[in-house]
């Protein structure tokens, strides 16, 4: 929140972990219109549509229509985690046992449902709760795969230049707890426990019926003890989540979570630490990471697809915006986008081969390279800084590729003041159109510097 913020701004930062090729391009959404009554017709359910939807900033997988994370024209930034909860097991092995099941929605469409529908951070968790109740979770969230091997309820954190909301569901239910101060972290397991502020109406008593909690006297209902699932290791998400609620308080207690500090984070391998960081390299893990890495094995879940910083500013003290990289924020640069700038440079919103398109996954091809794709230009570089599937090159070339990206990043950080010193002076005149073209071209000339580097170390690092 502001308070653990140098400046007094509301901030988020979100990983999208994703498997190794699902290409996750950064595109804008201009506002669109809907007659009365439309059905906006989803990956695996329709819903009613809304007459008009806010233009919006998202990452998202190359065929979904929904994100990852993303920032509206009205400066509400969400991002959202997968969660393996006791509905959602009790559903798979209805279905695996040959139960019908309906459609229902999936969290990256949630995502972009609320930064279409929400003008503060409060209306779009309304948003999403409303549909989580009436329509449910399911579907898959993996190319290839069927819901019930790729499937997940989630959990979001939601935030606008006021307040800030973490929301955790499980099928048709969820909580909701408002963070008024200090900072919060979200993993791939529940956090809210016996304490929140919204709820739905029925979800002790949910979970009672179901067995998966015994009232008595005094005992308080814990949300997370009784929705998580017991069959889900909490391996996957325990020690990450502590790794980033103990970097985030390092960081208060030294100042504040700035960008660079929220930038950290994302980067985080357990480096000083007593693990060391992975034993052979980040990029051949013994174990998941803030900033994930595939292993041979496929223990994990596969590569950071993308990474995002959102900086949400009070009215007249900045724009909100985010600081955006395709992959591994460890191999990527950290560069300033701009919701208010109207567009994306085109080489952000392009996929590989597949091209972008909107199916359900388990149709959807597999993405492989394209030149004019950001995100597989910088896939190819950490393949190229990794050295192959053993990554035997990864300790010695990651260093040289964040010597290089840390000078731009200062650079830009330096830099942006004025720019959106000037932005504002153009908004202030009127001069809309003025102010949205001299945020989209700092960030374009931000995105050919960044290709000129990636490039440079390509070869350098290839010879």
């Amino acid at each position: 929140m502001a308070d653990s913020v140098p400046g007094g701004h509301v901030m988020l930062a979100k990983n999208s972990d994703r498997p190794v090729s699902d290409t996750q391009p950064l595109r804008f959404q201009p506002r669109r219109t809907a007659q009365a009554g439309a059905t906006l017709r989803l990956a695996h359910v329709g819903i009613d549509d809304v007459e008009e939807s806010y233009a919006h900033l998202g990452g998202s997988p190359y065929w979904c229509w929904g994100h990852e994370e993303g920032l509206n024209e009205w400066g509400v930034a969400i991002g959202n985690e997968a969660m393996f909860t006791r509905d959602w097991a009790a559903t798979v092995s209805a279905v695996t046992g040959g139960a019908a099941r309906d459609g229902g929605i999936l969290g990256m469409e949630l995502v972009r449902l609320g930064l279409e529908r929400g003008r503060t951070a409060r209306e779009a968790l309304d948003v999403i709760c409303s549909l989580v109740q009436r329509y449910g979770q399911w579907g898959s969230g993996v190319v290839g795969q069927p819901p019930e091997t790729g499937g997940y309820d989630n959990s979001f954190l939601i935030a606008d230049a006021q307040e800030a909301w973490v929301l955790e569901t499980s099928g048709h239910r969820w909580a909701a707890k408002q963070v008024t101060t200090g900072t919060y972290a979200i993993s791939n397991q529940p956090t809210i426990r016996t304490e929140w502020d919204r709820a739905s109406g029925d979800l002790v008593e949910h979970a009672v019926d179901s067995g998966w909690w015994e009232s008595a006297p005094g005992r308080p209902f814990d949300f997370a003890r009784a929705y998580v699932d017991p069959g889900t290791p909490l391996q996957l998400s325990h020690i990450r989540l502590q790794r980033s609620r103990q970097l985030l308080g390092e960081a208060v207690e030294a100042g504040g979570v700035g960008v660079s500090e929220a930038q950290r984070v994302l980067r985080d391998h357990y480096e000083d630490t007593f693990l060391g960081g992975p034993y052979f390299n980040a990029a051949l893990p013994d174990f998941l990471s803030l900033c994930m890495h595939s292993h041979p094995s496929d223990f994990t879940w596969g590569n950071t697809a993308g990474s995002a910083v959102f900086v949400l500013p009070k009215s007249g003290e900045g724009l909100p915006h985010l600081w955006w990289t395709p992959l591994t924020p460890c191999t990527g640069v950290y560069l300033p986008v701009f919701v208010d700038a109207g567009r994306v440079p085109e080489i952000f919103s392009a996929a590989g081969t597949a091209g972008v398109r909107e199916c359900p996954p388990e149709h959807a091809p597999v993405d492989t390279y394209d030149e004019g794709s950001y995100w597989w230009r910088f896939r190819h570089l950490l393949d190229v800084v990794k050295g192959g599937e053993q990554a035997w090159t990864f300790n010695e070339n990651q260093p040289i590729v964040r010597r290089a990206f840390d000078t731009l990043e200062r650079q830009w950080a330096a830099e942006l003041p004025q720019v959106e010193k000037d932005a504002l002076a153009l908004r202030g005149r009127g001069e809309h159109s003025a102010m949205a073209d001299l945020l989209a071209d700092y960030t374009e000339s931000c995105a050919q510097r960044a290709l000129e580097v990636l490039d440079r170390l390509v070869a350098q690092l290839s010879g």
